[in-house]
């Protein structure tokens, strides 16, 4: 039998490549949790497509190849994410008032897109993480955010006043009779 007719495991590429792939993505992303989730992320892929590995000779090109899509992944996912205070919309004693009528609009959102918002700007969960526990595409995630956040704008420019600026973003004070 040649060597690259051989059966290769997922433990066999841990044993061989776990080290210079911990380094490898650590000198790219510069941060040890993130990398940890990243190399988590790779042996799941690795395991589960290692029947796709026809030349055992060419493994650290095909495992690489999946580290560097996964590094690009994490990038990606970080550009599009973004960090927002966690607060427990379900207590209205706890609300904070720098957000004005936020928790009630929240709340009052339809079951889909609250869901949504919840999981990934109130949980910090990414958009991924979110299309499986909704066990929905990540593409109907993508839409229902965006949904979301226009009902909201339209929740804040109706009840409150606040206006868009060129950027899309909400300015001014609120001058709304709930909150005020």
């Amino acid at each position: 039998m040649y060597l690259k007719d051989m059966k290769i495991e997922t433990a066999d590429i841990w044993r061989m490549h776990h080290s210079e792939i911990y380094f490898f993505v650590l000198k790219k992303v510069k941060d040890e949790e993130a990398t940890r989730e990243i190399i988590q992320n790779v042996f799941l892929k690795i395991h589960q497509n290692i029947a796709s590995l026809k030349d055992r000779t060419k493994v650290r090109a095909w495992v690489f190849t999946i580290v560097r899509n996964e590094i690009a992944n994490h990038y990606n996912l970080a550009a599009k994410t973004i960090p927002i205070p966690s607060y427990d919309i379900s207590s209205h004693q706890d609300s904070n008032q720098d957000f004005c009528c936020f928790d009630r609009f929240v709340t009052n959102l339809p079951k889909q897109y609250k869901e949504v918002v919840q999981l990934v700007y109130l949980k910090g969960q990414t958009q991924n993480q979110a299309a499986q526990v909704l066990n929905i595409s990540l593409a109907n995630v993508k839409a229902r955010i965006r949904r979301a956040k226009s009902l909201l704008v339209h929740n804040f420019n109706a009840c409150c006043k606040f206006e868009l600026n060129n950027e899309g973003k909400l300015i001014g004070d609120s001058n709304c009779s709930i909150c005020n």
